[in-house]
């Protein structure tokens, strides 16, 4: 049954995320053959819109006005409402972002949906599509099916491969009108405490500290690390509590869910709750001087010893291998 599927592509910094990519991919396995419809938002979204339909889509619909320009869920909800309003999907793809899981419950409400959030793969079998999300902290994964009513799903970063880009494809740009009005929130200012370069839910490469790190100035070492390799740095939540990091840079269970390709725990215990946020990375590396360390539990390679002494000799040996390639 072929459907048609919009999704909403995210800007951030004056770029597209790389989930906005992800969710293009999981429409086209929803849409069955259908089309794929992007979404873009704000003053300038139309000078992003090609870019979109080179990773798959097959048009791009913007709504540009300037009251979009930041997010808000009252101007981002009428946007999104407009716009559905107009094309009556049959499936919805957003990002598993701060953005996606503040609106998408919104918009569903309004229509009526059921949602099927954090999404890690969409699958055809049986004549069904089968949405796997993680539940329990990531302990289990439970297959969902949608019987009636629009597919909204929201996918999480890093799980759904990126379609190759074809500068080839083509296809229609067109602005839609939409009166918004009545915002009862209004974005005078972005201050971000988070650091420079790679977005920490997006990166592939993760170099993380925990309370094993001793001060602020003991993330120093992870950064270069983290350069080295074109990764982004992470925390437990210790780390943060004790004033070592800002808390944007925790992950865990109440921090940001990461599923990188190389994931470096240096100096982290373990906790469960830190587990819950990094566990299906695909490949784990934990440094610790304690042996018994629940982090070696679901580490793919361990590394016993003081993470001072460690990371410094890993950064001078991908120096190495940087220079030889």
């Amino acid at each position: 049954m072929s459907r048609k599927v919009i999704t909403l592509a995210e800007i951030r910094d004056g770029s597209l995320r790389n989930v906005s990519f992800e969710a293009i991919a999981a429409a086209k396995t929803i849409a069955q053959g259908g089309e794929v419809v992007a979404v873009l938002l704000g003053e300038s979204a139309q000078s992003y819109a090609n870019e979109l339909i080179y990773y798959g889509a097959d048009r791009v619909v913007t709504v540009e006005n300037e009251k979009l320009n930041h997010y808000t869920s009252d101007g981002y909800g009428q946007a999104l409402m407009a716009v559905i309003d107009s094309e009556k999907p049959e499936g919805i793809v957003f990002g598993h972002t701060a953005l996606g899981k503040d609106l998408a419950p919104k918009l569903a409400t309004k229509l009526n949906s059921g949602l099927v959030s954090d999404v890690v793969a969409v699958e055809e079998a049986g004549g069904n599509l089968v949405f796997t999300r993680p539940i329990y902290s990531g302990k289990a994964f439970e297959k969902k099916i949608v019987t009636d009513g629009v597919i909204f799903v929201t996918v999480r970063p890093n799980n759904i491969p990126v379609l190759e880009r074809d500068e080839a494809r083509s296809g229609n740009v067109t602005n839609l009108s939409a009166n918004i009005k009545d915002l009862r929130t209004i974005v005078k200012e972005v201050v971000r405490k988070t650091a420079e370069g790679v977005d920490l839910s997006e990166a592939k490469v993760i170099v993380a500290g925990g309370r094993g790190v001793k001060s602020a100035d003991g993330f120093k070492p992870l950064q270069e690390l983290a350069e080295v390799l074109g990764g982004a740095v992470g925390a437990s939540r210790g780390a943060c509590d004790a004033g070592y990091c800002d808390y944007s840079l925790q992950i865990g269970q109440t921090g940001k869910v990461v599923t990188p390709d190389l994931y470096i725990a240096c100096g982290i215990s373990g906790a469960i709750q830190h587990l819950a946020g990094m566990s299906n990375s695909k490949v784990i590396v934990a440094i610790n001087k304690d042996p018994e360390a629940n982090i070696f539990k679901v580490a793919d390679y361990g590394i016993v010893g003081d993470l001072f002494e460690v990371v410094p000799l890993l950064t001078e040996e991908f120096k190495k291998l940087k220079v030889r390639s």
